[in-house]
């Protein structure tokens, strides 16, 4: 499959000269004269790099490349802006922007496909690890689907995670971590048998340890992927406690990861207020007083479940205090 270069630039000349080399080079090209006409060719050809104009009409370049990388199909797409401009406020305002790279007018030609190609390749290391994430997440809805009692329970975690992550002011790298983890936390169920996973009663000593086993292949599954480095203390200790009698390390009150404990909240609060095979569905005040006792039980950390009952209003509105214990997110 072709590489797809996109072209910005009012002048139209300077579209097709650019146009013309680039095509004889190998690449797939389209061009569009304007910011708002870039915009709607990057959702319909859905470029692998661009080269941006600076100076247009009306949107200049600064702000096309700013709305390209705001937009979550564009944002890891390769900017490249062009342009006549040497200020150095000008090249600070395009890094800003989002920009990956500077080309100068009169454009070199052999400059220009030692950048194309050295983002190009950049790019397509990008587009693997999306393509492996990819199948992580459609392994974990696929390991959901086996059971019709959890059917929107990924979604829900992962929405309610990141929620309590930005009450508590959270850096975004962890907030991102949370909305990932809550997606694949329980992808390590893929090897837990039906038979024990779909079991409606009570499991047995010997299930139980299988059952348990779950946070520690999920790690091993995500271990890969590098992008997923926050993510793992996530899977491998949202089954812990804060009293130390959780799995798989008993780990014990700020042993556990702030984001792991989260996710664990959210887990059991899903859990109380959505119908399973062993019981009905509680209603929220009920499920909220379910893990107060286990938190007076020493389960839950108390601080962290006040953060969360006033994350759903059920604190009388007051805002939640932040844990001490913030910088354990990431441990």
């Amino acid at each position: 499959m072709l590489e797809r270069i996109l072209i910005v630039d009012d002048e139209s000349a300077a579209r097709v000269a650019l146009a013309t080399l680039l095509r004889r080079e190998g690449f797939e090209v389209s061009d569009a004269h304007d910011g708002p006409a870039a915009l709607a060719e990057c959702s319909s050809f859905r470029p692998d790099l661009i080269l941006l104009d600076i100076v247009m009409p009306g949107m200049d370049g600064f702000e096309v490349c700013q709305r390209i990388k705001a937009t979550p199909e564009t944002r890891l797409t390769p900017v490249v802006l062009v342009t006549g401009l040497t200020a150095t406020e000008d090249r600070i305002k395009g890094i800003n922007a989002g920009a990956d790279d500077f080309l100068s007018k009169p454009i070199d030609i052999n400059e220009l496909l030692a950048r194309a190609r050295s983002l190009l390749r950049l790019k397509q290391f990008t587009d693997e690890l999306e393509n492996a994430e990819a199948v992580l997440f459609s392994l974990a809805h696929s390991i959901e689907a086996r059971d019709p009692y959890t059917r929107g329970h990924c979604e829900r975690l992962a929405g309610m995670s990141a929620r309590l992550g930005e009450k508590l002011g959270l850096p975004e790298e962890d907030i991102k971590a949370l909305r990932r983890a809550g997606i694949v936390h329980d992808i390590g169920k893929v090897a837990v048998p039906d038979a024990i996973l779909l079991k409606p009663g009570p499991l047995s000593a010997e299930e139980i340890v299988v059952m348990r086993k779950h946070p520690v292949v999920g790690e091993r599954i995500c271990t890969p992927l590098r992008t997923f480095r926050l993510v793992l203390p996530i899977i491998r200790h949202h089954h812990e406690r804060h009293d130390g009698s959780g799995y798989p390390d008993g780990l014990r009150g700020s042993e556990i990861p702030l984001t792991a404990a989260i996710l664990q909240l959210a887990d059991v609060y899903d859990a109380l207020t959505t119908d399973r095979p062993y019981r009905t569905a509680s209603p929220q005040h009920v499920a909220l007083e379910i893990m107060q006792e286990e938190a007076a039980r020493g389960w839950w950390d108390r601080e962290l479940l006040g953060d969360f009952r006033a994350m759903l209003g059920n604190d009388n509105g007051h805002p939640a205090p932040v844990p001490k214990r913030m910088g354990k997110a990431a441990s």
